[in-house]
């Protein structure tokens, strides 16, 4: 049974369901106790109540249940962070971690799968401050990561990976970071956070025009990153967890392209012709893209989604009355 911290999330539910249709039983870990809504899943699931940061409620689950495997991607860094408790903050983000990977000790887990993301390349990556020294080409695992952030999320995904390097080492559990890309699709609960293309899908379904005022900064037809389809994404760290033998520790978990703005608003309005969507051109920003080579190698991963048809199937999953 594969356990998945944040399950009933956002990337963890297409997880689970990418899991569950590979055959496999799942047991979700969640704060508050709470059932999958209906039709989350075609399989059932065990949802238990356990808070990561509390290491005899987690290790208490592996009483219940034969746990072979951890798919970590649960947060617990509290969001936003309280600035008048950074220490406090930063004891329970790390601890969360280090309790998860305390629990696979002592369950005998083999292997244990922990979310990072673009971010800690910098340079176009989610959060980033141009770390990547302006470089050229594709983003791939083994580039010099800077230890400097410019923001939060990719400052503790980087003290992550060197506890995760240490504890492998250290512990024998093969432990595994997933580096993930810009993902978008059904479930999708940021809205306009680090990227447009999730508020451009919405302002199409609702009829408006795109209300972009949480980017950091102004959006561009031809601004690009590399956005990885949910489903897609879910299945790539399924997919990591499951082979049987893999040969890094790190793996890209992406689109191995670079999608523009403009290709999302052309997508949009072959689907809603009269969508209010567009953008100005006058983006400087270089397109860039993190290379999938090692996941492909290693498991056969390939992208179901291109962009047409993930922005088809966005827009009809909001029109069936779902949300976010």
């Amino acid at each position: 049974m594969i356990l998945v911290t944040g399950g009933l999330g956002f990337i963890g539910s297409h997880t689970v369901q990418a899991l569950l249709a590979a055959g496999e039983e799942c047991v979700l870990v969640q704060r508050s106790s709470t059932e999958p809504p209906v039709g989350r899943f075609d399989a059932p699931v065990v949802v238990e109540r356990a808070d990561i940061t509390d290491l005899s409620e987690l290790l208490d689950v592996g009483t219940r249940h034969k746990i072979t495997g951890v798919v970590h991607l649960a947060g617990s860094m509290p969001w936003p962070p309280d600035p008048e408790q950074p220490v406090e903050a930063t004891r329970t983000a790390i601890g969360g971690l280090l309790n998860v990977l305390q629990a696979a000790r002592d369950w005998g887990v083999r292997r244990v799968g922990v979310a990072s993301t673009i971010g800690v390349y910098g340079g176009g990556g989610r959060g980033g401050e141009g770390e990547d020294g302006g470089a050229q080409g594709p983003l791939t695992e083994d580039m010099p990561v800077s230890l400097s952030s410019g923001h939060l999320i990719p400052t503790f995904k980087k003290v992550g990976e060197l506890l995760n390097d240490h504890l492998a080492d250290a512990t024998g559990i093969e432990i595994i970071n997933y580096r993930i890309s810009g993902i978008w699709g059904p479930l999708e609960p940021h809205g306009p956070l680090f990227f447009a293309a999730p508020e451009l899908i919405h302002a199409a379904v609702r009829g408006t025009g795109p209300d972009l005022s949480p980017l950091p900064g102004p959006a561009y037809a031809e601004d690009s990153l590399d956005l990885c389809y949910a489903k897609d994404a879910g299945r790539a760290i399924a997919l990591l967890q499951l082979a049987d033998r893999l040969n890094h520790r790190t793996y890209n978990v992406a689109s191995g392209r670079a999608t523009s703005n403009a290709e999302i608003i052309a997508a949009i309005k072959k689907v809603v012709p009269e969508a209010r969507v567009d953008l100005p051109t006058g983006g400087t920003t270089p397109p860039r893209h993190l290379d999938i080579t090692r996941i492909q190698q290693d498991t056969g991963y390939a992208p179901a989604y291109d962009t047409e048809r993930a922005v088809a199937e966005y827009i009809a999953w909001l029109r069936a009355g779902n949300e976010r």
